[in-house]
């Protein structure tokens, strides 16, 4: 600000603002959502995105923060309403009852985004390197135009279907969570998967920059390398859950098996940050493993809500079980120096060893309905 550098503490209250936008206003832009329209909702995230991507120009505190309050509130619109329009447009036309092909298009989807990410990666080095620090958010604004535009023009209009031909509301969407224990527990497994998948998001560089310095001597970390690295094993993960799809894997199950390897490799993580004398090749392993869940995670439990939340609340219902995701995020973030990194994996660790047992538990229930039908 003004040529002098911003500090730790206020760039961790920039961050911190992202999240808690979010959880404060994701489930009232779920409900306008699915009130007004999907559609409309995608548009919004567009703009809003976009609007944050330009305060970063801003050598204002004030402007800047009012671009990570519209980032968070675009994030809760980019996570709930193009996947409620698509489930929304495949249930309307009633030709896939069972949701096969939808899930097909979610692993499509999510390896497509994976093939974007490496993309976007090396795209947003060169506008960095060309106009700094703000090249890529710079970038990002012509593609949100881009998408923008094509959702406007290709996309049909829908809004959630309810009953009594009301205005979906908030109150109702806690309702029908509590009334449907299957509901909640898929709400749990995406409250806490993503939980831990942030917590990764932020713990990951200085573990890995640790683990190269002491293998290396103080050599420097090729973080794009490693995120090519990462987004070539969701890559991986994403075509995995296309495959099993197709092969007629139920989701429950599919999703109680990634959830348990993601456990596993999350806790390979945390013993090989905490330890010095683990190799590196630990580390990286654990990490790349996540990864390839992380891809396994998206289609899987996009196709989860498809089979359970209902369209009369969709949108509102995926914000609600943002709130505890972000509370859990934000108080580890504020509790890194107490946790350290090991410490922060840990607590990634726990959470989908909880996200695990509650899958296993949804398809048990799921199983035992099946079971008389079979008979």
């Amino acid at each position: 600000f003004n040529g002098a550098q911003a500090s730790i503490g206020l760039v961790s209250k920039l961050f911190l603002t992202g999240f808690a936008s979010t959880a404060l206003f994701g489930p009232l832009v779920g409900r306008a959502s699915d009130a007004y329209g999907r559609k409309k909702g995608t548009l919004a995230f567009a703009l809003l995105y976009a609007l944050g991507a330009a305060s970063t120009k801003s050598p204002l505190l004030t402007v800047l923060l009012m671009g990570r309050v519209f980032s968070g509130i675009g994030t809760s619109l980019l996570f709930s309403a193009p996947e409620s329009w698509l489930v929304g447009e495949a249930q309307k036309g009633g030709d896939d009852p069972d949701g096969s092909y939808l899930g097909e298009t979610f692993g499509l989807a999510y390896a497509g985004d994976a093939i974007v990410a490496i993309i976007a990666g090396q795209l947003a080095s060169i506008a960095a390197s060309a106009k700094g620090p703000t090249g890529p958010f710079e970038l990002s604004t012509a593609f949100l135009a881009i998408g923008g535009i094509l959702a406007g023009f290709l996309w049909k209009e829908n809004v959630a279907e309810t009953t009594k031909g009301e205005k979906p509301s908030i109150s109702e969407a806690v309702d029908v969570v509590k009334n449907d224990p299957k509901i909640m527990l898929v709400g749990a497994v995406q409250s806490l998967f993503e939980a831990a998948m942030y917590i990764f998001v932020l713990q990951w560089p200085p573990a890995i920059s640790a683990a190269i310095a002491r293998a290396y001597s103080g050599a420097a970390t090729p973080y794009g390398t490693v995120f090519s690295c990462f987004m070539a094993s969701c890559l991986l993960g994403s075509t995995c859950f296309s495959q099993f799809a197709k092969l007629g894997v139920p989701a429950e199950t599919f999703t109680s098996a990634m959830l348990t390897l993601a456990t596993v490799a999350m806790g390979g993580a945390a013993v090989a940050a905490s330890s010095a004398s683990m190799p590196l090749w630990a580390l990286i392993s654990s990490f790349f493993a996540f990864e390839a869940c992380v891809g396994m995670y998206f289609p899987s439990i996009g196709t989860l809500r498809s089979k359970y939340v209902p369209d009369s609340h969709r949108s509102v219902i995926m914000n609600l079980f943002g709130i505890p995701l972000n509370v859990l995020v934000v108080s580890v973030f504020l509790s890194i120096k107490r946790l350290g990194v090991s410490g922060a994996l840990s607590v990634s660790t726990c959470a989908l060893g909880i996200a695990s047992v509650c899958m296993l538990t949804l398809r048990s229930m799921v199983s035992k309905k099946r079971e008389p039908t079979e008979a």
